[in-house]
């Protein structure tokens, strides 16, 4: 069965995700004043300039704003892969470092950036591979992050036997592998078809409620922002500044359905009118 064409069925929450019942308190990330400044012989840019943000433990945040506003640079730095010039950023009360250290926050790129000569099963478990862990011990929550994504039958299949969004679905079971509390996203649905695109909206709606995991995902799309998140967080480029945090009015359950009410039609334009001004 293609995951991409059935994407209603059931799944049972991984063992060791984070239960819905399950308290959450506390910020997952915390930045006071993060600057971010690249240099080169002749000059530096400044891609992020005196950016503020808490983001409490469990919320999803979706990034939007113009090329070059500095949405992957922040990502970057909330991932310890790139330091801040100059600012303070706890990542789950500690330093990104940390967290890192920790297998306490894991990325999904736009590309899902998927090994060739491995099956979809041994591309899920590289990181334990590399971490020199026993993927025989994690078997069974690897099948469970099957489960999870909507792959159980696919685990043998190439990923040149798989579609765009099944690629896509492989690498966030592949970064859920460790368990994070974190989960960075990096325009991972820009390159799909719009309708798959949807559904995986919904399927990512879906782990994140199942997993209580606190989610940044970064978009271009004024509407996936919009329905992904519980706030958006809009910058503004030339340098990358907070522009407007803006919550969302939408239920906690949602379908696609909810892109044609009233409070998202005009959620979308007022996201629209603060990029115009960014």
């Amino acid at each position: 069965m293609n995951a991409d064409t059935d994407m209603t069925a059931a799944h049972s929450p991984a063992r060791g995700l984070r239960g819905a019942g399950d308290a959450v308190t506390g910020h997952a990330i915390s930045c006071r004043d993060i600057v971010v400044r690249f240099f080169s012989e002749r000059r530096s840019v400044t891609a992020i300039s005196g950016l503020s943000l808490d983001v409490p433990e469990g919320e999803f945040l979706t990034l939007l704003g113009p090329s070059g506003c500095g949405k992957s640079t922040f990502l970057r730095v909330v991932a310890d892969l790139l330091p801040p010039s100059s600012g303070l950023i706890t990542v789950l009360g500690d330093k990104p470092s940390r967290a890192r250290a920790n297998g306490d926050v894991a990325f999904v790129f736009q590309d899902a950036a998927l090994m060739p000569w491995r099956t979809v099963l041994q591309n899920i478990e590289l990181p334990l591979e590399i971490a020199g862990k026993s993927t025989r011990e994690h078997r069974v929550r690897t099948m469970e992050l099957l489960d999870l994504v909507g792959l159980r039958g696919s685990e043998n299949a190439y990923p040149n036997e798989l579609s765009g969004g099944m690629r896509q679905r492989v690498s966030i079971a592949r970064a859920l592998i460790g368990n994070p509390r974190v989960l960075l996203m990096d325009e991972p649905f820009s390159a799909l078809d719009e309708i798959v695109r949807d559904r995986l909206n919904d399927e990512i709606r879906r782990i994140w409620k199942e997993t209580k995991l606190t989610i940044l995902f970064v978009t271009h799309s004024i509407y996936e922002a919009a329905y992904l998140g519980e706030r958006v967080l809009v910058l503004s480029a030339n340098p990358g500044r907070v522009r407007d945090i803006v919550p969302v009015p939408l239920p906690y359950e949602r379908t696609l359905e909810a892109r044609e009410t009233p409070e998202f039609v005009s959620l979308a334009a007022r996201l629209r009118r603060t990029l115009e001004t960014c």
